[in-house]
C-alpha cells in the first residue's frame, strides 16, 4: 500500500475552506481571522499534517537541507563532529543528510554528485584519505555550491575551513614521550597528501628537532586507507618491530590505526610490556585499553558546531562572502599508562 501524506487540499475539503484560505492561515497571515487559524492549526494538529519540504524547496529555490560526507561515521571523531553538526543544523532549521566515504575517492564523488543533483542547500566534507583530485568539489564551488571542509581539508579551494591543531597535537605528543626518555619513537600515520598527516609528520619532526634527536624515515609508515585496511596497519607494525632499528614507543595518528597497532603490539610478548605508545584518539574507551590509552583528543564535537555555523553563513549570506578564513582549534593530550616508561 502506497503511503499518501495530507496535503493543504485534503485540509481545505474537510473544513470547506478555499486553499489559498488554509495556505495563508497556516502561515499566519494577517488576512484570516484568528477564528480560522485556530480551526485550521487545530486540524492539522489533530491530523500531523506536515508541509511537503518537496513543494516547499521548488517554491523557495531551497532544500533546507545539508549535506555531510565523512570518511566513517563510526570513527568517534566523526560521530561526535556529527553531533555538533546537527546541534546546528536542526536548531536553525536545516535537515541533513549524512553519508560515508569509507575512505574511498570513488565513492566520495558519486556521493556528492548525488547530494548536489538533489539540491542540497551546502556541503560540510572532510575528505577521503585517497582524495587526491578535488577538481570535482572546485568545479562545484566555483557554480556557487556554498562548502565548508572539516579536519580533512583541501587548501586548493578558497572557502571556510575548520581544523584541530594538529601540528601542536602531535609536537606535544611526541615531546611527552621524548619527556619519559623514548628516543626511537615511531609514526605510524594515514595517506601522505592529507592536510593531517602533513600537519602531524611536521610536529613530530619538530619536536625531534627540539630535543636533539635524528628524525629518521624508517620509523614512519604510511597507512594510505587510514586504518580502514587491517592487513596494511598490520604490515606498518610488523615492519617497525622487524627492522634492526626498533622503536621504543609509537605515536599513531588516528583512531582505526590506533585500534589494530595496539591488537598487533599484544602479538610481541618480547616487547609488549615495554613498549610505549599514543594516538590521536577521541574513544571514551581509553581507560578500557590494557594499559589505559594516553590520546591527543580533539574537540570534534566543537569543530562540527564551528563548521555548521559557517556554512549557514554562507547559504544565508545575501552578498557574495569573498574573505574567508581557517579555524583552528586547540586539542589536548589525556595522560595515561599507555606512554608511561616502567621504571
Amino acid at each position: 500500500m502506497k503511503y499518501e501524506s495530507v496535503t493543504i487540499k485534503d485540509i481545505a475539503l474537510k473544513l470547506n475552506l478555499s486553499t489559498s484560505t488554509v495556505s495563508r492561515a497556516l502561515r499566519g497571515s494577517y488576512e484570516i481571522s484568528d477564528k480560522t487559524k485556530k480551526l485550521v492549526e487545530d486540524y492539522a494538529k489533530k491530523i500531523n499534517y506536515h508541509p511537503n519540504p518537496i513543494a516547499l524547496s521548488l517554491k523557495e529555490r531551497r532544500s533546507h537541507t545539508i549535506g555531510i560526507v565523512v570518511p566513517e561515521i563510526a570513527n568517534n571523531f566523526f560521530s561526535q563532529a556529527i553531533n555538533g553538526i546537527e546541534s546546528i543544523a536542526y536548531g536553525s532549521g536545516y535537515h541533513v543528510s549524512i553519508s560515508q566515504s569509507h575512505e574511498s575517492f570513488d565513492r566520495e564523488l558519486i556521493i556528492v554528485q548525488h547530494m548536489a543533483s538533489r539540491s542540497i542547500d551546502g556541503l560540510l566534507i572532510s575528505v577521503s584519505s585517497e582524495t587526491k583530485d578535488s577538481s570535482y568539489l572546485k568545479s562545484l564551488h566555483d557554480r556557487g555550491m556554498p562548502i565548508v571542509f572539516f579536519d580533512r581539508i583541501i587548501d586548493e579551494i578558497d572557502t571556510f575551513k575548520v581544523v584541530c591543531d594538529n601540528f601542536k597535537g602531535a609536537y606535544d605528543a611526541t615531546t611527552h614521550l621524548i619527556k619519559q626518555g623514548f628516543k626511537n619513537i615511531g609514526h605510524i600515520t594515514s595517506s601522505a597528501h592529507l592536510f593531517i598527516t602533513r600537519k602531524r609528520l611536521e610536529g613530530y619532526k619538530k619536536a625531534l628537532a627540539d630535543h636533539k634527536l635524528l628524525y629518521k624515515e624508517s620509523l614512519v609508515k604510511h597507512c594510505d586507507h587510514g586504518g580502514m585496511d587491517v592487513e596494511e596497519v598490520k604490515k606498518a607494525v610488523n615492519e617497525l618491530f622487524n627492522a634492526k632499528d626498533k622503536p621504543d614507543a609509537i605515536l599513531s595518528a588516528g583512531d582505526r590505526i590506533t585500534t589494530v597497532m595496539i591488537s598487533v603490539i599484544k602479538n610481541y610478548k618480547s616487547i609488549n610490556k615495554d613498549i610505549a605508545y599514543l594516538g590521536f584518539s577521541n574513544s571514551e574507551l581509553t581507560d578500557m585499553f590494557s594499559p589505559s590509552l594516553t590520546a591527543v583528543c580533539q574537540p570534534a564535537f566543537e569543530m562540527g558546531k564551528v563548521a555548521t555555523e559557517l556554512l549557514i553563513k554562507l547559504i544565508e549570506s545575501k552578498r557574495p562572502i569573498k574573505e574567508f578564513e581557517t579555524k583552528i582549534m586547540e586539542s589536548k593530550i589525556v595522560i595515561k599508562e599507555s606512554s608511561i616508561k616502567k621504571r
